[in-house]
């Protein structure tokens, strides 16, 4: 499909969605390798490795569990698939070991301002880069976006390896989240890959008024949009429902 879709692997005991059904990978790996090959299978052509969990209220989970929750994860993805891997991480020592590990994208929810070492650690690596948008009291997302990657250019990392990322469910009221997700044709004139992320969050449950367990048809709504108006990356859980709706769409489209 034109539009990729990335799979979400959490390796957390709390994340919103499915927090603690693939954490315990020291003993259960080859639960969570089962889980790849499904995504892989359903259609997924990234798979999102994160080891802490950034729903609202999130605790932080140092860099040393967090590398010790992932890195055997993305080895042994990487052994035993030929998949395009995402560390989803906001710590450059994190970003930086996934990539020793296999990793080619690291998806960072911190915009670069998490970890100040962040920009540095990207451009050494090389990697491809997810750079989402998540800033208080912002009033231009676009021009928070640009400056951004002004400073991601200024860091050495390459405008190729860049993918924007809106950040729906971050920093943002409903309104907010509504607005942005409805203007990412405003985000994708800016020339870059676009990556969106709408999968089981709080605006599909506050549009349909919907606990997290049922968000599904919301969520492939999302993906149908997304893919209408553009969309490089949709990054999802539920990968078979949404990969047939977004393979669909394009049949339409194309």
């Amino acid at each position: 499909m034109k539009t990729k879709i990335m799979g979400i692997l959490n390796v957390t005991p709390d994340s919103f969605s499915d927090g603690g059904k693939y954490y315990d990978n020291k003993n259960h790996l080859d639960i969570t390798l089962k889980h790849v090959e499904e995504m892989i299978k359903d259609g997924a052509s990234v798979i999102d490795v994160g080891g802490e969990s950034t729903r609202p209220g999130f605790s932080v989970v140092p860099k040393e569990e967090e590398i010790e929750r992932v890195i055997p994860v993305i080895e042994a993805i990487k052994k035993n698939f030929n998949t395009e891997i995402s560390v989803d991480t906001y710590k450059a020592e994190v970003a930086m070991e996934a990539c020793k590990a296999g990793a080619s994208i690291i998806n960072d929810i911190g915009m670069g301002m998490l970890d100040e070492n962040m920009f540095k650690t990207v451009a050494q690596t090389g990697l491809k880069y997810v750079l989402m948008h998540n800033k208080e009291n912002y009033s231009s997302l676009i021009d928070d976006m640009k400056e951004t990657i002004e400073k991601a250019r200024t860091a050495g990392i390459l405008d190729s390896n860049l993918i924007l990322d809106p950040g729906i469910g971050f920093n943002k009221t409903y309104e907010d989240n509504i607005r942005e997700f409805k203007n990412m044709t405003h985000l994708k004139a800016l020339g870059y890959p676009i990556l969106i992320g709408v999968s089981n969050k709080s605006m599909i449950g506050n549009a349909l008024e919907l606990p997290i367990g049922d968000r599904l048809e919301g969520t492939i709504a999302t993906s149908v949009m997304a893919t209408m108006w553009g969309a490089d990356y949709i990054r999802v859980h539920d990968v078979r429902a949404n990969a047939r709706a977004i393979k669909m769409t394009e049949k339409v489209l194309y």
